[in-house]
């Protein structure tokens, strides 16, 4: 298990609002710190792929759990 400093439970929330929310809780982190979030959309693995490109902030691994996916993102 990776270790984390903050966490975003955002089941039950479709696209885009898991990334709005993580987008939120990131600002407001400090560089290197790491945000665990929680999701039941489907489509946020590919949304937190691209989103962890497009911002530059290091998706350090994406798993599922029984129907819940698991993203850890370190504020770049």
């Amino acid at each position: 298990m990776t270790d984390f400093d903050h966490e975003l439970d955002a089941s039950g929330l479709n696209c885009p609002l898991p990334i709005l929310r993580a987008k939120k809780t990131l600002a407001d982190m400090q560089h290197g710190k790491v945000l665990r979030i929680i999701s039941t959309d489907q489509g946020s693995v590919k949304d937190f792929e691209a989103f962890s490109k497009q911002t530059h902030n290091p998706l350090l691994s994406s798993s599922e759990q029984d129907g819940k996916f698991i993203f850890f993102i370190q504020k770049a």
